[in-house]
């Protein structure tokens, strides 16, 4: 207790901020509460990743000096306690969610096998899943009552990078497997429109952290270039992406993976040759980018001194959207632009759907334009709840130890980490990897259950059938 105080007074006597002493209680509390029994803390990373996007430009200025655009044209501090309460929100509930499945006897299944593939079988399954995917994607647009259904299904990409960097960091730490791994993923990250390397760079984190031992040095060195190198795509991307998504959209690059990473590579050449000035400034943009406080932070002004509450009209479209499924519904509307968002509420006419793009809004300023305080956690408070009692399902129904845990690894890393999500994305992903990568994988997990009875059954045949001889 006593050095978590004094780490929450260091904080705020190093940032001269008393805010950043609160986020850290807030993070302290994350890891008290939602450390799991089983598996990585996929919750506690992906709420972490969360505080991060709400706090980091208040560490930033403190080790640089420099201070960020949200901090000099807006009020910026009641918009971070207000992510803050987020969290703190999503915290609890998951936490509680979680304890009260496990009162419905919701637990892991006794004597679950704990490996559902064999290596050769995984590493065929990932190879067809790096040939296939992109071919998914395409051909996902080209049927829009699909559209989600089918790239949920791409997700098991990501569990399957989940599974080979556990198999290669669990029981033994085979790190040349794991970095051959993650270069075959960065680099075809740079072949796709948006970020693609992020994802498989976290979850190969989130498997070393799941067995991350203090004393080994192997650990720390394979963090730190973990860190190094998500760090030099992410300053990478931010500066190539609109060159290379302009040439895209313009088909000077075809839509070959092998021409746009080799565009992209030409690219980022320029930019890994640039001063410690220009990296300077680089880094600026992408912490710029990563605190999303700043328009949120408008919007806190703005309502409802300018433009009053909605009074949950913002929810009640994301729900309507929601349970009118596209397949049925072949000419719902569109999903509004986020930049649409921004511009009403923040008041500031930024990049939309004309220039190809989407200037994230988040939604904790949709929940507080939709409802105010105190009453805009409320929602996330029920979410947390619902969501804390699907991922301790998940785990008990799934028998299949590796296949559960890459299950709800990736389902909820995918729905949690983002805080400038809005709510209508966000309910929808959560409904679209349930049902379509969640049956999946229930599926494919009572297909091996059943094999592995008929096999048990055989060899039991076999041995009554010798001992009669």
């Amino acid at each position: 207790m006593l050095i978590r105080a004094a780490l929450i007074v260091g904080t705020w006597y190093w940032t001269d901020e008393w805010v950043a002493g609160v986020a850290v209680a807030v993070l302290l509390l994350v890891w008290e509460l939602l450390t799991p029994d089983e598996g990585p803390p996929v919750l506690a990373l992906a709420l972490t990743y969360q505080w991060m996007q709400v706090t980091i430009g208040i560490f930033y200025t403190a080790l640089t000096g420099v201070q960020m655009d949200a901090m000099l044209d807006s009020n910026w501090r009641p918009m971070v306690l207000i992510g803050l309460g987020c969290v703190t929100c999503f915290t609890v509930s998951l936490w509680y969610g979680i304890r009260v499945a496990q009162r419905q006897n919701w637990t892991i299944p006794a004597g679950a096998p704990r490996i559902a593939f064999s290596g050769n079988l995984l590493y065929a399954a990932y190879g067809s899943s790096l040939l296939l995917t992109g071919v998914i994607q395409e051909i996902a647009w080209q049927y829009p009552s699909f559209t989600q259904a089918i790239i949920a299904i791409t997700y098991s990409h990501l569990a399957l990078v989940f599974l080979l960097a556990r198999r290669f960091t669990n029981p033994e730490f085979q790190w040349r497997k794991l970095a051959i791994l993650m270069g075959i993923e960065v680099g075809l990250g740079f072949t796709g429109y948006f970020a693609g390397f992020r994802e498989p760079l976290l979850m190969a984190a989130i498997a070393v952290f799941e067995i991350f031992d203090r004393r080994d040095v192997r650990f720390w060195a394979f963090g730190a270039v973990l860190l190094f190198v998500l760090s030099m795509s992410s300053l990478v991307w931010i500066s190539v992406r609109g060159q290379l998504r302009q040439e895209m959209d313009d088909e000077i690059v075809t839509a070959t993976r092998v021409e746009r990473f080799d565009r992209a590579r030409t690219l980022s050449t320029g930019v890994l040759s640039q001063n410690a000035g220009s990296y300077s400034g680089s880094v600026t943009v992408l912490i710029d980018r990563l605190w999303a406080i700043y328009y949120p932070a408008l919007a806190l002004q703005r309502v409802p001194l300018v433009v009053p509450h909605t009074d949950g009209q913002i929810m009640r479209d994301a729900l309507t959207h929601l349970i009118s499924p596209r397949f049925l519904y072949p000419d719902k509307a569109d999903l509004i632009s986020d930049s649409e968002m921004v511009r009403k509420y923040a008041g500031l006419y930024v990049a939309g759907e004309q220039q190809n793009t989407s200037i994230a809004f988040g939604y904790a300023a949709e929940a507080y334009v939709d409802y105010g305080l105190p009453w805009m956690f409320i929602p996330i408070l029920i979410f947390g709840f619902l969501l804390g009692m699907c991922y301790k399902i998940w785990l008990s129904i799934i028998s299949h130890r590796e296949l559960a845990i890459a299950l709800t690894t990736v389902m909820f890393w995918l729905i949690l980490y983002i805080f400038e999500r809005s709510w209508v994305k966000t309910l929808g992903l959560t409904v679209t990897v349930f049902v379509y990568l969640g049956g999946l994988t229930y599926l494919l997990d009572q297909f091996l259950l059943m094999r592995r009875a008929q096999n048990a059954a055989t060899a039991m045949a076999d041995r009554l059938l010798d001992a009669t001889r």
